[in-house]
């Protein structure tokens, strides 16, 4: 798995702001969608694309659009609903499916309660959004299910990363023969002993929608 760190000073200064516990939903939305699209330049360098000819108002030109299979966007419910905004704002044209993976908090283990999503996804560059990347069992499981499906380029997009989450992934998707990109704003220190990143900014999914 290839793993790209976007360093970049607004990237880090909206993260500083989805940290701070004082931050409310609201905000926390707002700031989440624009941290996402400046995410999505750096997920989607490599989106397929071909030649397209158009007419400028002066002259015959060519140029390029997004290739057909168009791209699949695929947030994991329900914390990556926050992240769909920032994604389409970015990739219009791109279809939207749905995974509803949730944590078993005492195994740690990803549990899989819905899919929306195409039965074939043969050709399909798929882009999976998950706020947090912490033990790394629900990303691994929602890659391979895409991958089983024929999804045959697929690149994840987080908030935060933790290293022990990246290596997991690195190791249960090491027989995949199709590329797997994480594409994240941050590597944070560690995991506590309760499977949370350290410093992390809590549960993402209740900060984004009000719930404690």
């Amino acid at each position: 798995m290839r793993v790209e760190l976007a360093n970049h000073p607004l990237i880090a200064h909206k993260l500083t702001y989805l940290r701070d516990k004082r931050t409310d939903s609201p905000t926390f939305r707002r700031l989440a969608e624009e941290l996402v699209t400046l995410l999505a330049y750096e997920a989607t360098r490599d989106v397929r694309v071909e030649p397209f000819d158009i007419e400028t108002p002066i002259a015959a030109t060519s140029g390029i659009k997004l290739s057909s299979p168009k791209p699949l966007v695929v947030p994991i419910l329900r914390a990556g609903l926050g992240m769909l905004e920032g994604m389409v704002r970015l990739l219009p044209s791109a279809e939207v499916g749905f995974l509803g993976m949730q944590r078993n908090e005492e195994t740690l283990e990803a549990i899989t309660y819905a899919n929306r999503l195409p039965d074939d996804l043969s050709g399909r560059q798929c882009y999976v959004l998950d706020p947090m990347l912490a033990t790394g069992g629900t990303l691994a499981m929602a890659i391979r299910y895409l991958a089983e499906r024929g999804a045959d380029d697929i690149t994840a997009v987080t908030l935060l990363s933790a290293p022990e989450g990246i290596k997991a992934v690195d190791e249960q998707l090491s027989d995949l023969e199709i590329p797997v990109t994480l594409v994240t704003g941050a590597i944070d220190e560690r995991l506590n002993e309760n499977g949370y990143i350290v410093p992390g900014l809590g549960d993402a999914g209740d900060r984004l929608y009000g719930v404690v």
